[in-house]
């Protein structure tokens, strides 16, 4: 049993956000500190930034409205604590505290990823797919019911009829579908809105990959401070992870989908 959403829903909508104000810090400095929270809805989008990276806030604002559209930008800038910056003063390690549990993908959850994107890319707005086994349930806004029921004649389509769905009907927050972004996959933390000396971001996607690649579940926990994790020194975590993040065209890029 899974469940996707996809790039137009609005918590997706806010991963988004996040993620493309951390790629906006990687471009201004080079090993930037930065923890996003992005909150949206019904004409309000509120942004909470803590940071080393002296952001102008045009920038954010201009993010928003590429990927929300126009709105009212409450946007809050605040340095970095004090204490976390010593933490990496002269060398990468661990940002975060945290436990971490990398799965193999199923052959269901690789199969409903699929469906979300090939339905997504036929209809770009606002949508949540979920697979049981054969139970197939399609919610996509914007689009004739009918349609969709001619591709998939099995499945559960729009329940309620046809809808239009986006930040106007509902809000959105950082990682709040960390079920659609991980699948199995367990973490203490969220993916998006965070540099890549969080261990939320590099720990996670270092587990997911291992994973995938000994198709054996992954278990890790690690603590502030810690120079290896998982008998790697952490640094060498952070690269796999920013090799990753690079490979799919960067952090907003990753908010689009997740893990899978």
């Amino acid at each position: 049993m899974i469940e996707k959403v996809n790039p137009k829903h609005p918590d997706k909508i806010a991963d988004r956000i996040a993620g493309a104000i951390v790629d906006l810090g990687y471009k201004l400095q080079e090993n930037p500190k930065i923890a996003v929270e992005v909150l949206i809805g019904h004409g309000v989008c509120h942004v909470i930034v803590e940071t080393s990276v002296d952001f102008n806030k045009e920038d954010i604002e201009n993010i928003i409205t590429r990927i929300a559209g126009d709105m009212t930008k409450d946007i809050v800038l605040v340095p970095q604590d004090i204490h976390l910056s010593k933490n990496q003063e002269k060398e990468i390690r661990c940002g975060d505290n945290g436990i971490f549990k990398g799965t193999p993908l199923t052959d269901e959850q690789k199969k409903l990823s699929e469906i979300a994107r090939f339905i997504y890319e036929k209809y770009p707005s606002d949508g949540k797919y979920i697979l049981d086994n054969e139970k197939l349930i399609i919610c996509q806004s914007n689009c004739k019911t009918e349609e969709l029921k001619e591709l998939y004649q099995d499945a559960t389509i729009n329940p309620l009829g046809d809808w239009t769905g986006g930040t106007d009907v509902d809000t959105g927050a950082t990682n709040r579908k960390l079920g659609s972004d991980m699948a199995d996959g367990v973490t203490g933390g969220g993916l998006h809105g965070k540099d890549l000396s969080k261990a939320d971001v590099s720990v996670n996607i270092y587990a997911f990959l291992k994973a995938q690649e000994t198709n054996e579940v992954v278990k890790i926990s690690c603590a502030i401070g810690d120079k290896e994790v998982d008998g790697r020194p952490y640094e060498e975590i952070v690269n796999i992870a920013k090799d990753y993040i690079e490979s799919i065209g960067g952090f907003e890029k990753f908010a689009e989908w997740g893990l899978f």
